[in-house]
């Protein structure tokens, strides 16, 4: 490979941007979607000056509300559609109900299905141009219409068995077996044009968030699980990619080993992938899944990248991911792949954690930014995570998703740390999540991503999600857009002193 010339487009430019994932915009729903307020955040963006809008997976939805646990490596989760009066006939969701077992986000997708088939009759009577449009265009794209026939079939067949996963469904459908299919297609044809429209929906919404987005210099950064969830579309229907028997049953899982947070490791209890079957085909499911996100975002991160160069394969019988072994994955022929077919990838490399110097090679040798987190810079002497070890071709965050926000984090800090900080950053005062926000932006890493509680102080009600805990995660909203106006003056200053807010608008 020409190291002058890499797989992957650099950093070239300073911009700083948010985190914000879009259930937790404010709204009249249970969570936030895809209506008047993107518009509303997008202007306050604009308006301080930030040019990156990050978000975490926008696929539907697993386990526990989990983005990371996706039913699809492609389908838009339907609890992002809005249900704003344009679009559903003046129709609402608004008080919340009752929820018993399920979480947040299940009730808001069941109920706003529900409400989307009466929309549904509706656009049977009169056809929107606009959906029509992008139906057609999801239908005539060979790439397109292989996700989205199996996402729609999924999701009648699921309804059918009362939500149940694929493989507690009858044999012959777990199995997926031709002639099964072909019938429940036949059967449930009016079920899979209801699932179509509502991807088509959401489509349409998505293009319209992008066009606004566009027209006022922001940019939307995405984000790609490496895995997707067991009960999903693509296992069920694509199970020759993944070490899943015929009837469902796990043949291995992913997960990490043992470390100083998870004496046993961490099982996700995620399908691993066939990487022979995928090189059969010239890796055609991995093209699919990041030429869709690409088409959606101006930029995609990859998490958990290490895991394209070796992974941690638990064993179907094993009781923890203690007994697992670490095996070798072909992210290099994956990503020469990509180049080839996709021309030059616009990508963030996830590389926290535990890496080798093979993970850094690999990033290094496509040419992928790489990620610092400010909360980790403390953790020891001389680390990489400091600002002063930070390179141009980087994307500096306070923290991400998985930290607590820096207020509650800093209020946790050992005597040590708290020592370091000082030593590093100065006297912090009483609002020490500026001084990390203040961090980032001056860092000399081109992309600064700061989470919204940060630049707000929120402490640790705030927080979006708690690894390794199974319940009360990715429910975080705001109450209202924009923040005050001291907070927004405070962050444009910033970003503008800091040279993030002329640069060139491209990702």
């Amino acid at each position: 490979m020409n190291a002058h010339r890499p797989w992957t487009v650099p950093l070239d430019h300073r911009f700083s941007g948010i985190l914000l994932h879009p259930t937790s915009l404010p709204g009249r729903g249970l969570l936030g979607e895809l209506g008047p307020e993107t518009g509303e955040f997008v202007r306050w963006l604009a308006e301080t000056r930030q040019q990156i809008w990050q978000m975490l997976p926008i696929t539907a939805a697993g386990r526990g509300g989990s983005p990371y646990d996706s039913r699809s490596a492609f389908a838009g989760e339907p609890a992002l559609v809005s249900l704003e009066p344009s679009i559903a006939g003046g129709s609402r969701l608004s008080a919340p109900a009752p929820r018993g077992e399920e979480h947040l986000l299940d009730t808001v997708r069941s109920r706003k299905l529900r409400t989307l088939r009466s929309v549904w009759e509706s656009f049977r009577r009169k056809p929107d141009p606009a959906v029509v449009r992008a139906r057609e265009m999801l239908r005539e794209d060979p790439d397109h219409r292989s996700w989205l026939e199996d996402w729609a079939l999924y999701s009648a067949v699921k309804e059918r068995y009362g939500g149940t996963p694929w493989w507690r469904w009858d044999r012959e459908l777990r199995r997926a077996e031709p002639d099964t299919l072909r019938d429940a297609r036949r059967e449930l044809s009016a079920e899979i044009e209801f699932h179509v429209f509502v991807q088509a929906l959401f489509q349409v919404q998505w293009s319209s968030l992008r066009d606004r987005a566009r027209a006022v210099g922001v940019r939307l950064l995405g984000d790609l699980p490496i895995y997707v969830g067991p009960d999903s579309a693509d296992v069920w229907l694509r199970r020759e990619l993944f070490e899943v028997g015929p009837d469902g049953e796990m043949e291995a899982r992913g997960g990490v080993p043992p470390d100083a947070f998870a004496a046993d490791g961490q099982d996700w209890g995620a399908p691993l992938f066939r990487w022979d079957r995928h090189r059969s085909d010239d890796f055609a499911w991995w093209r699919r899944r990041l030429r869709l996100a690409l088409q959606r975002f101006d930029r995609v991160r990859i998490d958990h990248f290490r895991g394209l160069v070796a992974y941690w394969r638990i064993p179907g019988d094993a009781e923890t991911a203690r007994d697992g072994e670490w095996v070798t994955a072909p992210g290099e022929e994956l990503f020469r792949s990509l180049h080839r077919k996709l021309g030059p990838l616009r990508l963030v490399a996830e590389n926290l954690g535990v890496i080798t110097d093979e993970v850094e090679a690999l990033r290094h040798r496509i040419g992928a930014p790489g990620m610092r987190v400010l909360q980790f810079a403390f953790d020891e002497l001389d680390s990489p995570h400091l600002p002063h070890r930070h390179r141009r071709n980087e994307v500096v965050f306070t923290g991400t998703h998985d930290n607590p926000p820096t207020a509650a984090w800093y209020r946790s800090l050992d005597v040590e740390r708290r020592r370091r900080l000082r030593a590093y950053l100065g006297k912090l005062g009483k609002r020490p999540h500026r001084l990390l926000v203040r961090a980032a932006l001056t860092s000399v890493a081109n992309l600064s991503v700061l989470p919204l509680q940060d630049v707000l102080g929120l402490g640790a009600e705030a927080r979006m999600n708690v690894p390794g805990r199974a319940v009360g995660n990715w429910e975080w909203r705001l109450s209202e857009l924009p923040p005050p106006r001291t907070i927004s003056r405070w962050l444009r200053d910033l970003t503008e002193v800091t040279g993030r807010a002329e640069g060139d608008p491209e990702l």
